[in-house]
């Protein structure tokens, strides 16, 4: 019996030859208020809650993307990217950041459309978020995360459609992966994308993606 071979996806870890190994992907959604706003929910009352990608979905900065398949109205949202050097279960908030090996950019890309047939039926999202290559991320910085002032940023063509701050968040990165462990026991390797400003809109073929978070390295992709 020949068993098949499966590589383990990665993304690249800034300033070195080493690869960080990508075991789960999870998203929480509606952190930013404006954001939660576009969408219709009262962030006042928004309790944190959290979808999951797969970890092939990532996809390293400089790629050319295929257009999505099964989808007309593909969606950005840029992220703060958490990548986790040790896990953990029932985490306090005061220890949580200790687990952080270190931030990147990332893009959540979103079949938007299939996002609403989902939420009106009270289906999963999984074909919304969880498809081939809708996780772009750029190279991670291994330490401490960035400050709370930081700007976070996406720009369509050279035109700015996204922009915030890390201090718009409303649940902040140590209560985000203090709650997620809660519900699943952390281990390292896993990717945490934190939310997105306002501004999220659609993508079309050939346009030229740049996501950035203030003192991280910027994450490109571009739309065949």
């Amino acid at each position: 019996m020949n068993l098949p071979t499966v590589s383990i996806p990665t993304v690249a870890i800034h300033g070195s030859s080493a690869c960080f190994p990508v075991r789960r992907i999870f998203c929480v959604g509606q952190n930013y208020a404006e954001h939660a706003r576009e969408m219709g929910s009262d962030p006042e009352r928004q309790q944190p809650f959290f979808f999951a990608k797969p970890a092939d979905a990532v996809v390293a900065s400089g790629t050319t993307l295929p257009f999505p398949s099964r989808t007309q109205n593909l969606h950005h949202e840029v992220e703060l990217v958490i990548a986790l050097g040790e896990g953990g279960a029932d985490v306090p908030t005061q220890d949580a950041e200790r687990l952080i090996f270190g931030c990147a950019v990332g893009i959540d890309l979103t079949r938007r459309d299939l996002q609403a047939v989902a939420k009106k039926a009270g289906r999963p999202w999984d074909m919304a978020k969880g498809f081939d290559q809708s996780a772009p991320v750029g190279a991670i910085v291994p330490g401490a995360l960035p400050a709370r002032a930081s700007a976070i940023t996406l720009e369509v063509n050279g035109s700015r459609r996204q922009s915030g701050v890390l201090s718009d968040m409303i649940w902040s990165p140590a209560e985000i992966l203090a709650i997620l462990s809660n519900y699943v026991r952390l281990a390292p390797g896993d990717l945490i994308f934190t939310g997105t400003p306002s501004g999220v809109g659609p993508l079309n073929r050939g346009d030229q993606v740049t996501a950035s978070v203030e003192g991280l390295p910027p994450v490109r992709i571009e739309l065949a």
